[in-house]
């Protein structure tokens, strides 16, 4: 079997990946839902022509509902209270969540559940353009000037947390900044202690799993986590356990 990959952060834009890979016939598709609204007529026209789908790292809430057989990745709700109560934990009292990408759900489910886990105090949800770092520095940075009271912030993605540090420097603030996700730049930020933690849901693992899920669908006619979602997460990375994590994130699987 052969692997093409293909992205789009746009919604329009994987909407229309989904419809060139009918249309070249493939095997099968793996496919994330960040947008399940506006990719749910392709999903259903892969399915049509008999191409068999499946979901990972976004849309925990509506793969089952798009009639896709097998979802790999975290209940993002679930791990967004794992932090909430992780914060509570450490006497968080002002959270700040930022969200790098408005209208992805598993964006929103993360900060929703931050919200539900903490008791602790209160979250506050921001928007910035992840596509855009200068931008997302300046707009947390005038947050937490303008909010002296955030104590922590929480980031969705590893980039968004490295750019948090900054802002966090440039405001003279002394919010803690932790996150979900991680990469090589993220191991090095929690081991000098700029970023407290990460929330690992284990990306390399859902896409390979998600590929592999295909694979034994076309070949053998499995379908894997008996109708439920196979997670592959949260776990927490900190001090504690980041050198048994370190060269796996250096290599690009963590």
């Amino acid at each position: 079997m052969q692997l093409v990959y293909s992205n789009n952060e746009q919604a329009s834009g994987e909407a229309l990946l989904i419809q060139n890979a009918i249309d070249q016939k493939v095997d099968g598709i793996a496919v994330t839902l960040p947008t399940p609204d506006a990719l749910a007529g392709e999903v259903k026209k892969a399915e049509a022509a008999g191409i068999p789908v499946v979901a990972f790292n976004a849309g925990f809430d509506a793969w089952k509902s798009m009639g896709i057989p097998m979802y790999f990745g975290q209940d993002e709700t679930v791990a967004g209270q794992a932090v909430g109560k992780r914060l509570s934990q450490e006497g968080a009292k002002r959270v700040l969540c930022v969200i790098q990408s408005q209208g992805q759900v598993q964006l929103e489910s993360r900060c929703a559940g931050v919200t539900q886990g903490l008791t602790t105090g209160q979250t506050e949800k921001i928007y910035v353009n992840g596509a855009d770092m200068s931008s997302v520095q300046s707009t947390i940075t005038a947050k937490l000037q303008q909010d002296p009271s955030i104590d922590h912030v929480v980031a969705l993605g590893a980039p968004i947390a490295l750019t948090a540090v900054q802002s966090v420097q440039a405001a003279g603030s002394k919010a803690k900044v932790v996150t979900f996700d991680t990469n090589k730049q993220l191991v090095n930020a929690i081991k000098s202690g700029s970023v407290q933690w990460a929330v690992d849901q284990q990306p390399y693992v859902q896409g390979y799993e998600s590929i592999d899920a295909l694979w034994m669908y076309k070949t053998n006619g499995d379908v894997i986590g008996g109708g439920n979602a196979v997670l592959t997460g949260p776990a927490f990375i900190d001090s504690g356990n980041i050198n048994s994590v370190a060269q796996y994130a250096a290599d690009g699987t963590r």
